[in-house]
């Protein structure tokens, strides 16, 4: 019983922390904009392919040289 004692405050000040965070996400911008950044992906303009390069020239190796 001794234990409740300290519980319900920590409980309540964990709580109060909580709220405190949520009111701090609120206010700064955190949920302004949820679904943006999902339709963005979808309608970014693609990059056109890249040019494939020519394979570099590669020295002969001695198995080669036959």
């Amino acid at each position: 019983m001794d234990v409740i004692y300290g519980l319900i405050p920590g409980m309540i000040l964990l709580g109060l922390v909580a709220v405190g965070v949520l009111f701090w996400a609120a206010r700064s911008g955190q949920f302004d904009d949820l679904e943006g950044e999902a339709h963005r992906i979808l309608m970014d303009d693609d990059l056109p392919p890249a040019k494939k390069k020519a394979p570099k020239q590669r020295m002969p190796d001695a198995e080669d040289q036959e």
